[in-house]
């Protein structure tokens, strides 16, 4: 099948596709023609990067994935070890969200979101964005 039926039958944009095949990913068989012909078993191999790709796998966990997949000698030992890393790198991206949205809410808080131009939430971006000035000295 070509890639638009493959794209119909996985659930993903046939650009992804061809991203997917361009880094090794997937390695679809070309027809004599020389475009490429997607297998059923294909098919099935996108539809689990997607899922993969949805839960929020990288694209090196997913290499990693696929391999473990397709090998059924495989330990599950190592595929835990990868989803486990994901859930702590999850874990953490929470605790930075969470932090973000406490901080603006403060800010927002601290808003008076009225006609006067102070506003304690651009103050305090130009100031967390200014770089430490121990032992600088100021420009010329």
């Amino acid at each position: 099948m070509n890639v638009g039926d493959a794209a119909h039958r996985s659930g993903l944009p046939a650009k992804t596709i061809r991203y997917y095949e361009e880094i090794g990913l997937i390695a679809p068989a070309r027809a004599a023609n020389g475009y490429r012909d997607y297998s059923g078993d294909d098919i099935h191999r996108l539809a689990f990067l997607r899922r993969a790709r949805n839960l929020g796998f990288s694209i090196d966990d997913c290499r990693q994935l696929m391999a473990l997949y397709q090998d059924r000698s495989r330990a599950s030992q190592n595929v835990r070890e990868i989803a486990a890393a994901h859930v702590t790198a999850i874990e953490e991206k929470v605790r930075e969200l969470q932090s973000m949205r406490s901080t603006l809410q403060k800010l927002i808080h601290a808003c008076h979101g009225d006609e006067r131009p102070d506003c304690p939430i651009l103050d305090d971006m130009a100031g967390a964005a200014l770089p430490s000035d121990k032992g600088a000295s100021a420009p010329a």
